[in-house]
């Protein structure tokens, strides 16, 4: 690989074996290039203070402050030698607010010596709360002003009036980052631009070298808004041209066409339709008949409200490929869903999905489900129906992509939540056709346009945005359990209610319940902490609510006399499945069960849904969950209920998603309140130099205007010959497979 030496070299040589170690295992930051793009989190001016008012908790923090005061205690200690010991507080102050520092034992003489009234410097540690006020113990510090040689060189090595703060860990604080910083800095020079110059000069972008040099060492903002700028084109460039590459390597693939036979499957199927497809199903099968129709494959995301008529537009998609003389398979991310739509789509096509059978209709298919769980001799029959043609349709989890199983002639490939599959997984499917097949991917969690152009950048985009006729509107309410407990014993009746109406309902968790083992919340594992909880951090440390004891409580309790069943994912699929039978049969009045629910179950007669600590859950799956009801003619009933108190964030999120039923706005709401790591998830994985100053819901503009211009550069150079400097960086950004990979998320 032709590597630039110099942001090559590793820090252990640059840094000493000491500090690199540190950088290597805390901040994975291995190479000098490592440490050039790691970018400071913000800055501080030096005639400036830092919010001490808006501090996060329990976060690694690094603070620019002046000491207003300095006290030494001393108190009876056994454990001191004379039964003495030292505790030194230090009050320091920015104008907003005041922060205690406290350093104990042996640790006081140095800063007792140093921390004067008056003293400035930057201050860093873990913000705590002790005796209900803000502190950091035994916190680094390193002083910006005084006498000493050393505070004035402190001063010095950081040019112009702005400090950067950079993203620290406790072993290595932020200045000290800055200080190995000064010494590559003079490495950025020979940084290889990846950017065309003929781009890079007519957007008016800074070079390489100097976008590096402004961003750790800017004299002013907008040495720092140059910088961003011309780094986060860079971030949104190189990623777009992987993907480019990919849609133009998949362009040359390629496919069997498929076109539908006039008067075959399909056009059977839709004269049995009892409802006419919207205009948008209408509109995107068109799209996707079109793709069919083409000699190279197409790579289509279908993205739908939920509910929208998904299933509908995939189903038409499938039995035109089997009009075409191929075969069409669907992926489902569970065993539940597997069965929900194989149900489903058997019942829809009647005596068109009976072909082979008695009573079957002239131009019917089989259509055969394939799972893990199921026994040794469907199992058989199923692979058998598959290899020799006799079944059109196909619906099965990941047991489809193994290795035994065998196509006649897979021409379509249907995958549902992609977001749930594994890499490999999309690709081995693909793999069994004879020659490349045709791929649809499809997805409920409405995605942001930039998300779909970052995630899924080698997807063509469709979207359904309108539901079907007869669909019905969905009511949705916050229950404050803590704050009006008889909000929740309403919530109880009205689900009686809907139940004497002869409708039902689900009751949701986040938890299964029946193993001691479980963890209740990955996300607040782990906290210490002596400070004085609040009714929104008891709220977090409850254990999240659990479908067996609240099966328990309801059957006991609010809903004694209904038939109350449960359902999560570790019950065995035969199991699963035939609580989901009792229930879509009305056998069931309300189904409590965890997320299991979450995509593709279809019970119009479902009108209520109770979820349980829904602080719990993120917001796109909230709305997916909502879905489940309003399905049929009667109207919708979402109940969010929480114990969190009305001014947390949890709530307000809550509120959000009861104000709104439009998936976009809340997809833009999730993923404003999330990493954005999380939202590209194993997108990015392990593409370390990726995405660190490009944020897919601000930078919407450069990343499409990023994405037009990389797909000009791969038509006109696919190899990037020309491009040495764009190569490098590609190179750097992922290895041969992982741009295969990149999108897959």
């Amino acid at each position: 690989m032709d590597l630039v030496p110099a942001l090559e070299e590793p820090l252990t040589k640059v840094l000493g074996p000491a500090t690199a170690k540190v950088m290597a295992e805390h901040l994975g930051l291995l190479t000098v290039g490592d440490l050039l793009h790691h970018y400071p989190r913000r800055y501080e001016e030096r005639g400036q203070l830092t919010h001490l008012a808006d501090l996060p908790m329990d976060e690694h923090v690094t603070v620019v402050a002046q000491v207003a005061d300095a006290r030494l205690h001393t108190f009876a200690s056994s454990k001191a030698r004379g039964g003495k010991g030292q505790r030194l507080e230090v009050t320091i102050t920015d104008g907003s607010g005041r922060l205690q520092l406290v350093f104990f034992g042996h640790g006081v003489h140095k800063p007792h010596k140093e921390l004067l009234p008056g003293t400035r410097a930057l201050f860093a540690g873990k913000a705590s709360v002790f005796n209900r006020r803000l502190q950091l113990a035994h916190p680094a510090y390193e002083l910006l002003r005084g006498d000493s040689d050393e505070a004035a060189e402190t001063v010095g090595s950081w040019a112009g009036a702005l400090i950067p703060i950079y993203p620290a860990t406790a072993k290595l604080e932020s200045w000290k980052i800055a200080k190995s910083l000064q010494t590559v800095l003079e490495r950025a020079q020979e940084a290889v631009d990846p950017l065309p110059p003929s781009l890079r000069e007519g957007r008016g972008l800074a070079t390489l070298p100097e976008a590096l040099l402004k961003i750790h060492r800017p004299h002013t903002k907008a040495d720092i808004e140059d910088a961003r700028t011309r780094l986060k084109w860079d971030e949104a460039f190189v990623l777009q041209v992987a993907l480019a590459r990919r849609r133009h390597a998949d362009a040359q693939l390629p496919a069997v066409p498929r076109r539908p036979t006039p008067d075959g499957l399909l056009t059977a199927f839709d004269a049995k339709l009892p409802f006419t497809l919207t205009e948008g199903q209408q509109k995107v099968s068109k799209e996707i008949f079109d793709d069919l129709a083409a000699e190279h494959p197409m790579h289509r995301l279908l993205q739908g409200e939920v509910g929208s008529g998904k299933t509908m537009v995939a189903l038409r998609a499938m039995l035109a490929v089997v009009d075409a003389g191929g075969q069409a398979a669907m992926l489902a991310p569970t065993e539940v869903l597997a069965q929900q739509h194989h149900r489903s789509i058997t019942e829809m096509m009647g005596e068109l999905a009976e072909g082979g059978m008695l009573g079957g209709a002239d131009k019917a298919t089989k259509v055969v489900l394939l799972t893990g769980s199921m026994n040794t001799a469907a199992r058989r029959q199923a692979l058998l129906d598959l290899v020799t043609g006799e079944a059109g349709l196909v619906i099965g989890t990941h047991a489809l992509i193994e290795d035994k199983v065998q196509f006649h002639d897979l021409g379509l490939v249907v995958v549902d939540e992609q977001h749930r599959f594994g890499v490999e997984q999309r690709d081995a499917l693909r793999g069994k056709g004879k020659q490349p097949p045709h791929l649809l991917v499809m997805t409920a969690t409405p995605i942001p346009r930039t998300v779909a152009m970052t995630v899924f950048g080698d997807l063509e985009t469709s979207v359904l945005d309108q539901l079907p006729a007869g669909r019905s509107p969905i009511a949705s309410h916050v229950v404050p359990a803590a704050d009006k407990p008889h909000f929740l014993a309403r919530a109880w009746e009205r689900v009686r209610e809907e139940v004497g109406n002869g409708h039902q309902a689900y009751v949701v968790c986040p938890r299964i319940g029946d193993d001691v083992d479980e963890p209740a919340d990955p996300k607040k594992a782990g906290k210490s902490g002596k400070k004085k909880a609040s009714p929104e951090d008891e709220a977090e440390k409850r254990p999240p609510l659990a479908v067996v004891e609240v099966a328990e409580q309801l059957t006991r309790g609010p809903l004694q006399g209904l038939k109350v069943e449960i359902l999560h994912g570790r019950m065995h699929p035969d199991d699963k499945d035939a609580v989901m039978r009792r229930f879509a049969a009305g056998e069931t009045d309300v189904l409590v069960a965890t997320t299991v629910i979450e995509v593709g179950v279809n019970v119009p007669n479902a009108t209520a849904m109770v979820i349980m600590d829904a602080d719990r859950f993120g917001v796109s799956q909230l709305h997916q969950l909502r879905g489940r009801v309003g399905r049929g003619s009667a109207a919708g009933l979402c109940l969010l209920v929480s114990e969190m108190p009305e001014a947390s964030p949890a709530r307000q999120r809550l509120n959000a998603v009861a104000a709104t039923l439009d998936g976009f706005e809340l997809s833009r709401i999730d993923l404003e309140q999330r990493r954005e790591g999380d939202v590209l998830g194993q997108a990015q994985s392990g593409a370390r130099t990726s995405l660190r100053m490009l944020t897919v819901i601000d930078d919407e503009e450069i990343i499409a205007e990023a994405r037009e211009e990389a797909a000009a550069v791969v038509a006109a150079d696919p190899e990037l010959e020309n491009l040495p400097g764009l190569r490098t960086a590609l190179d750097a950004l992922l290895d041969e497979e992982r741009e295969q990979y990149l999108d897959k998320g």
